[in-house]
């Protein structure tokens, strides 16, 4: 995983804030549930990756985003562009992400916010297609400017924005639940779904202020790891949260 502070560092100081701050505000938003400013903030987030993409093939980055006179034109027009097989992922920086930029900006323009009849809020799904292209475009940049996997890329992304909820408060190296209430058990997958990547074992004991590790190892770690709530590594005594661990921290304790 690339550390956040490195985080497209080659890029000028004030462009790389404003991607990660465009960024930051939707999933702030989104996670807040103010559905609209998700989709507004979207448009932002495009203007800011285009003006990135533009730069990396041109050659120059601009010191801030510029937005262009037409978009879709703008991003026509990086796709025209001729192909440089030695420049790392020319064809995303071309293709992928101008074409996957221009839906994202048509949510923003065109899609109004009061939509009538249907099941599901049209704000929300459009709210979290926004979410899902922002974070894929923004791990599409770190794979190709730091070189690394897929896998690297999304962690690292995921790490950039600490996920804020009410119940969890951190205080320097230290993260608390602060229901005071609930088991062990819940404390440490809320604890590891508001951490990115693996957590060592001792800090989730200390986190959840269990009295005895041993005892904690035996009845938290390994029962949530015999029901695939969390992958718990015993060689390296660490812990991480399985994709079954973050549906029931969504699903059961933050609703």
């Amino acid at each position: 995983m690339v550390k956040p502070e490195n985080f497209l560092q080659n890029l000028p100081d004030g462009l790389r804030d404003e991607l990660v701050e465009s960024y930051s505000e939707i999933v702030r938003n989104y996670s807040e549930r103010r559905w609209e400013p998700s989709e507004l903030n979207g448009g932002k987030f495009c203007e800011v990756v285009y003006s990135v993409v533009d730069g990396a093939i041109s050659g120059n980055f601009p010191a801030q985003a510029t937005k262009p006179n037409n978009m879709v034109d703008a991003c026509r027009l990086l796709e025209s562009s001729s192909p440089n097989p030695s420049r790392t992922g020319d064809r995303s920086l071309r293709i992928l992400i101008p074409r996957m930029v221009l839906p994202l900006y048509e949510i923003r323009n065109n899609r109004g916010v009061g939509h009538v009849g249907g099941d599901v809020n049209p704000n929300y799904m459009d709210a979290t297609t926004v979410l899902a292209m922002a974070s894929w475009i923004l791990a599409e940049l770190c794979r190709i400017f730091h070189n690394v996997s897929i896998d690297e890329a999304q962690e690292t992304v995921d790490a950039l924005v600490e996920k804020r909820y009410p119940l969890v408060w951190g205080v320097g190296n230290v993260k608390r639940v602060l229901d005071s209430s609930m088991s062990k058990t819940d404390q440490t997958l809320l604890l590891l779904h508001s951490t990115t990547g693996w957590v060592d074992e001792s800090k989730l004991c200390e986190w959840v202020e269990h009295s005895n590790s041993s005892v904690y190892r035996r009845d938290v770690l390994k029962k949530l790891h015999s029901k695939r709530l969390l992958e718990y590594n015993q060689i390296d005594n660490r812990v991480h949260l399985s994709p079954n661990g973050v549906r029931y921290v969504e699903e059961k304790l933050l609703q």
